[in-house]
């Protein structure tokens, strides 16, 4: 059995695509794209499709990953082409590997977010941040099943940095977020968080930025996870969890997998 893990994106509109709107996308493309797919076990078999942290309904994002298993071995960027032809547009697939290493979800331990504030300036945004990161908790309230929530939105708060934007030019340092007009002035917001329990979202920051700076955007904040990953302390940066099975497959260039598919060739 191979495995092959994908990196797909949320772009555009389709960032209001809920996780289970995505499920059924994706298993129509396996079925369009004939993935040899394996199955559970039990009276309704599901595709062996495992989904590591998706990103809030309503976000954007160039990083969430999945991991599929394959009775057949394939060529990753050969599937990952196939696929991402029989994807909506605005649900990329962008990157696939085979896995050649275990834990997966054990390396999404941070994300990358990029907030754009349309209506408020960059020097307000500068302070706020300034209040926010100096501040050794802030406390929100979040809604929850069993009611509301309080919590500590600043602990899980890695880095936060204000990056101004003019009028009708994106900033050098602005992500791919382009599901917006930029005929007005607006700062862009850079965020690592680590990923801890209870979850601290974007929103929950803009919660408490408001609580402890008065920050309030005139309309909500576009949101896109830019990367996510293992959180590197000592750099501060949040680094590819897909590069351990790069590096795992430069090192042994005839893996199970790449055999099987030349033996199959050799056979033919």
């Amino acid at each position: 059995m191979q495995r092959i893990r994908l990196r797909y994106t949320k772009r555009g509109r389709l960032r209001f695509t809920s996780h289970r709107d995505f499920q059924r996308a994706f298993e129509r493309a396996l079925r369009r794209a004939e993935v040899p797919m394996a199955y559970s076990a039990g009276f309704t078999p599901h595709p062996k499709v495992s989904y590591a942290n998706a990103a809030p309904t309503g976000t954007g994002s160039e990083a969430e990953y999945l991991e599929i298993a394959l009775t057949d071995a394939r060529d990753p960027e050969k599937l990952r082409l196939l696929l991402d032809e029989s994807m909506p547009v605005g649900l990329d697939i962008i990157d696939a590997v085979e896995a050649r290493t275990p834990g997966l979800a054990d390396r999404l331990t941070a994300s990358v977010w990029e907030l754009r504030l349309d209506g408020v300036s960059p020097e307000d945004a500068e302070r706020a941040v300034d209040v926010f990161t100096a501040a050794e908790s802030v406390e929100v309230r979040r809604k929850a099943k069993n009611g509301i929530r309080t919590f500590d939105a600043r602990g899980a708060v890695a880095s936060l940095e204000a990056l101004g934007m003019r009028s009708g030019t994106p900033s050098e340092a602005s992500g791919p977020q382009a599901d917006r007009p930029t005929d007005q002035a607006c700062a862009i917001l850079r965020l690592v968080v680590r990923h801890v329990t209870p979850a601290v979202r974007p929103d929950d920051v803009l919660s408490g930025l408001r609580a402890v700076a008065d920050l309030a955007p005139p309309v909500p904040a576009a949101v896109t996870r830019l990367a996510q990953g293992l959180f590197d302390e000592e750099t501060g940066t949040v680094t590819d969890p897909l590069a351990p099975d790069r590096e795992a497959a430069a090192s042994s260039p005839a893996p199970s997998g790449d055999t099987a598919v030349a033996a199959a060739k050799a056979s033919a």
